[in-house]
C-alpha cells in the first residue's frame, strides 16, 4: 500500500462483473498514479483473473463480519469503493460508510424479486441508499429503485464499452482463415449439449457455402465426442485442423472472443440451461445473436430483441427461422449501429464522479 497515491477498491462477484468493473478500473489507471484492488467472491472469478495485470492487488474478500469488514478497511484505507452490479455485503457496506469513503455501485440490475422491494425487506432494503451514487443499466431499475426512495444514474452497461476495445484490438489466425476460405460462417459459441439439441439439426442441413465454428462450453473429451457423433458432415478439431472439412469444433479455451471476427451469423449458448452466455462480443464484431429461452436475467438480450438484432428460440423449427430470418434481412450494419450507440457507460460514471 502506497501512502502517497488515491487507492480503488473494486469488489466483483465473479467474471462477468470483473469485466464490467475493467472498464472504469483502466480509466481510472489511464486518468491517475493510483492503485487497484479487485476482490472476488466466487473462484471461477478469482482462479481466472488473480493474474490480471490491470489491479495491484488480486484476493477473495472476507467473510462478511464486522471484525473482518472493520480489518478490512482499516489495512486498505481505500480512496473510493465501488460495488459492481448487484453484491450487497451488509456489514463491508456498512463499515465503508461509518468510515465516510465514498461507496458506489456500477453497472447496476434490480428486479422485482429482489428482497429490497418485499414487504419483508426490512434491513436489506437500508443498503441502497447507502451508496453515493448508483449507475444502473436500464431504466427499469432506476424506477424499482424509486419505489424505494433511492436515486440513481442511467449510465447504461460498461460491458459494451469493454467488447468494443476488445474488438479494436482483435488477434488474426490465419489457420481460420484457410478453413473458412470466404465461405459464409455461423459461429456457435460456449453452447452445451442442451443447445446442440436444437442447433445442430440447422447446422447439418447447410450447404457447402457454409463453414461452421463450434466452441463448446465443455470442452472435455467427452462431450466433444458427444458433439461429434450428432454432427452429420465432415468435422474437424482446432488441434488438428482441416481445412477441407465444414465444421470446425474449438478444443481449447480462450480463443472464441477473436473467432467472431470471422462470422456472419452467430448463436451463443447457455440460455437453455442455466444463463445466458456473452452476446455483446459477437455483437462486437457486427454479428446478429441467436439464443435460447432463458434469458430474462440478462437485460442486454430483451434490448438485443427489442431492437431485432437478437432472436430467441425454442425448438429446431424456430431456430431454422431465426437463422432464416437474419440471412433474409442483412443486419450486419443494424448491429454495429446498435453496439456503438450502447458505449459510453464508463464516461458517464467516471465524470459523475470525478468533474461534478
Amino acid at each position: 500500500r502506497r501512502r502517497d497515491t488515491p487507492l480503488f477498491w473494486f469488489h466483483c462477484a465473479s467474471l462477468g462483473e470483473f469485466e464490467q468493473g475493467r472498464p472504469v478500473m483502466e480509466r481510472l489507471k489511464r486518468e491517475f498514479d493510483c492503485q487497484l484492488v479487485v476482490t472476488f467472491f466466487s473462484p471461477s472469478g478469482y482462479e481466472i483473473r488473480k493474474e490480471d495485470i490491470v489491479p495491484d492487488l488480486i484476493v477473495y474478500l472476507p467473510m462478511d463480519s464486522k471484525k473482518n469488514a472493520r480489518r478490512f478497511l482499516s489495512q486498505l484505507k481505500p480512496d473510493k469503493v465501488f460495488f459492481v452490479k448487484y453484491e450487497f455485503w451488509p456489514n463491508f457496506i456498512l463499515e465503508t460508510v461509518r468510515s465516510n469513503t465514498e461507496l458506489y455501485l456500477i453497472s447496476a440490475v434490480f428486479r422485482k424479486k429482489q428482497i429490497f422491494f418485499r414487504w419483508y425487506g426490512g434491513f436489506m432494503r437500508r443498503l441502497p441508499g447507502l451508496f453515493k451514487t448508483i449507475f444502473v443499466q436500464d431504466l427499469a431499475s432506476c424506477q424499482l429503485l424509486e419505489t424505494i426512495n433511492v436515486s440513481s444514474v442511467l449510465a447504461g452497461d460498461t460491458r459494451y464499452d469493454r467488447v468494443m476495445m476488445n474488438a479494436a484490438k482483435v488477434k488474426k489466425y490465419t489457420d481460420i482463415e484457410r478453413f473458412i476460405s470466404g465461405k459464409s460462417v455461423l459461429i456457435a459459441g460456449s453452447i452445451w449439449s442442451e443447445d446442440a439439441d436444437v442447433l445442430f439439426p440447422l447446422v447439418n442441413t447447410l450447404g457447402q457455402e457454409w463453414k461452421v465454428i463450434i466452441a463448446p462450453h465443455l470442452i472435455d473429451e467427452d462431450t466433444i465426442r458427444h458433439f461429434e457423433r450428432q454432427l452429420t458432415t465432415s468435422t474437424t478439431r482446432y488441434s488438428d485442423l482441416t481445412p477441407d472439412a465444414n465444421i470446425l469444433i474449438i478444443d481449447n479455451i480462450g480463443m472464441l472472443m477473436n473467432l467472431y471476427q470471422y462470422g456472419d451469423v452467430a448463436y451463443v449458448g447457455g440460455a437453455f440451461k442455466t444463463g445466458l452466455h456473452n452476446i455483446l462480443e459477437p455483437a462486437a464484431f457486427g454479428l446478429p445473436v441467436i439464443f435460447g429461452p432463458h434469458y430474462s436475467k440478462f437485460p442486454e438480450a430483451a434490448e438485443f430483441i427489442a431492437a431485432g438484432i437478437g432472436f430467441s428460440i425454442y425448438n429446431e423449427v424456430s431456430c431454422r427461422k431465426a437463422f432464416d430470418d437474419i440471412n433474409r434481412l442483412n443486419l450486419s450494419e443494424k448491429v454495429a449501429s446498435f453496439m456503438i450507440q450502447h458505449t459510453g457507460a464508463t464516461e458517464k460514471i467516471f465524470s459523475k464522479i470525478f468533474t461534478e
